[in-house]
């Protein structure tokens, strides 16, 4: 079975089970180019495999799958050109977990955000921690909640996806566990022994039983109230009018929440509320090549690379965004985001397939 150099990723057979784990923890685990082939390749072998009856991912560390390696796509730009190569191999990985014929589970210990939520939660089974941290911030670092983002957050109850797609703000497990992105709650100090148990059993359902809690949700009704309020408006125009609303009544969850969308991009604010709100009509096949389109023109802009360098280059946490006011967001701009690919990119997007 492939292994990456460096030990970025590790593939193993234990009972029944493939084993896969992450191990790039000073780096929180982010996905390289290398790393999204090697984990399609060994899906596809164990997919063959009569051994193999379920596949487990785990990581190394402190973090799950904190995304994308940005590093990796901010050099590869720079050296001459938007990597759409790497997108389009992790999207297919995406779509490969979702219809995967074999059990798949994460154990999620840790941060999930950005892509490593495509690598845990198209699964059928995903296993949280306290440890473990969900979110999709991409909005404010120039970019958009892709990898299959879109029909994750498009299916959360009460409006709470588009909350968190237009926030970026996190999860913990009461929270997954109450609107579903988690299958399972597990105590961390108990993660080991349950994934031998998975793995000598390859039956999540009943290995789980002698492990899994039921955390007490970490927000309350009256937000959960005040998110659906608010999030279910059928245009971001009428999402922030409300939130403004509220706010000038001196509600402090408006205001923060308003405060919040204010500091992200506009134009990924306003990208991101028409690709969730189409979320629930797609499959994941269809919303990850309605992504890549987005994809293609967020590469050939400006907010997702001065989003990483005011993040994780400069570091500076100042961000010049183009427009910077949510209110000078073009609407034709935002539509052009979801105009067909042109035939390069569905030469590229088709490549594979």
């Amino acid at each position: 079975m492939d292994q990456v150099k460096d030990r970025e990723i590790r593939f193993e057979r234990q009972g029944r089970a493939g084993l896969i784990t992450l191990c790039r923890p000073e780096s929180l685990n982010a996905l390289s180019h290398r790393m999204i082939l090697a984990l399609t390749r060994a899906l596809l072998t164990w997919a063959e495999d009569p051994a193999i009856e379920i596949v487990v991912v785990q990581a190394e560390g402190r973090a799950f799958c904190a995304g994308g390696d940005l590093m990796e796509v901010y050099q590869r730009r720079k050296k001459g050109g938007p990597p759409l190569d790497f997108f389009a191999d992790e999207y297919r990985l995406n779509a490969l977990i979702a219809r995967y014929p074999k059990p798949y589970v994460s154990l999620v210990d840790g941060i999930a955000m950005g892509g490593g939520v495509g690598l845990a939660f198209h699964g059928p089974t995903r296993i949280m921690t306290e440890r473990a941290e969900f979110a999709m911030p991409e909005v404010g670092i120039g970019f958009f909640p892709d990898v299959g983002g879109t029909c994750i957050l498009s299916g959360v109850k009460g409006s709470y996806g588009m909350y968190m797609a237009l926030t970026g703000n996190r999860m913990h497990w009461g929270d997954a566990l109450w609107t579903e992105l988690a299958t399972y709650a597990v105590p961390s100090d108990k993660l080991s022994a349950f994934r031998d148990d998975l793995c000598e059993t390859a039956d999540a359902d009943t290995s789980v039983r002698s492990y899994a809690v039921v955390p007490p949700r970490e927000t309350d009704d009256a937000t959960l109230y005040a998110i659906a309020t608010h999030f279910s408006r059928d245009t971001l125009r009428h999402v922030l009018a409300s939130l403004k609303q509220a706010a000038w009544r001196r509600d402090e969850f408006a205001r923060q929440t308003l405060m919040t969308i204010k500091s992200r991009s506009p134009m990924s604010v306003a990208v991101t509320f028409a690709q969730i709100a189409a979320g629930a009509m797609l499959t994941v096949e269809e919303a990850l090549r309605m992504e890549f389109r987005i994809l293609t023109r967020m590469l050939r802009g400006h907010d997702f690379y001065e989003g990483i360098r005011a993040t994780l280059i400069e570091k500076d946490g100042k961000p010049l965004w183009r427009p910077s006011r949510l209110s000078d967001v073009d609407p034709a701009a935002v539509d052009a985001h979801f105009a067909p690919l042109g035939e390069d990119e569905l030469v590229l997007w088709n490549d594979g397939r």
